[in-house]
């Protein structure tokens, strides 16, 4: 029999693939959901950090890269450049789990925000340095942007909607380990 931590676990795992593929599902339909001036936010990458900050052990590292690295095939990026970036900024944010968990929201947004937007210098220096076409970082500023006003949405769904609350200083689980 499986214990409740490792189906509880491994739910949790399942439900941010379904919710990634459903993201990823709706930004390849072939029509604009949202007007063309303004580049949506990467939903992907803010609802992994939302929830590496909330309960890091439901989204692992490989599942992470994964999902980002069918992105880059699907959305045409450069193969592997956007994901090894987001799992750099994804492992930044989860070895700093346990101090940002006792911060004001505000600080955890403003940490958030502040790796987003070297995630998104690295990618556009890792372009330019292969003169690489790229849009206008005008653009990506505003990606960045929208990104980071996406994030409280993100995690206000992730905690009423989803259930994944952050965890408690000091919790365990139903086996009495620390989490």
């Amino acid at each position: 029999m499986v214990d409740p931590v490792t189906t509880e676990r491994w739910g949790y795992r399942a439900l941010f693939a379904a919710l990634a593929a459903l993201v990823l599902f709706i930004q390849i339909l072939p029509f604009q959901v949202v007007s063309s001036r303004l580049p949506g936010p990467d939903l992907l990458v803010v609802l992994a950090f939302v929830w590496v900050l909330r309960r890091p052990d439901y989204v692992p590292t490989f599942l992470v890269a994964a999902v980002v690295l069918a992105a880059d095939i699907l959305q045409v990026r450069p193969i592997g450049l956007w994901a090894g970036i987001t799992v750099l900024g994804l492992e930044f944010l989860r070895a700093r789990e346990h101090l940002i968990r006792d911060l004001p929201f505000m600080l955890e947004w403003a940490m958030v925000a502040g790796v987003l937007l070297m995630m998104k210098l690295a990618y556009v220096a890792a372009l330019g340095l292969f003169m690489v076409p790229q849009p206008p970082l005008r653009l990506s500023i505003l990606q960045v942007a929208t990104s980071v006003l996406s994030y409280p949405v993100l995690a206000a769904l992730s905690r009423y909607a989803l259930g994944v609350f952050k965890r408690a200083p000091g919790e365990v689980d139903a086996l009495g380990h620390r989490r």
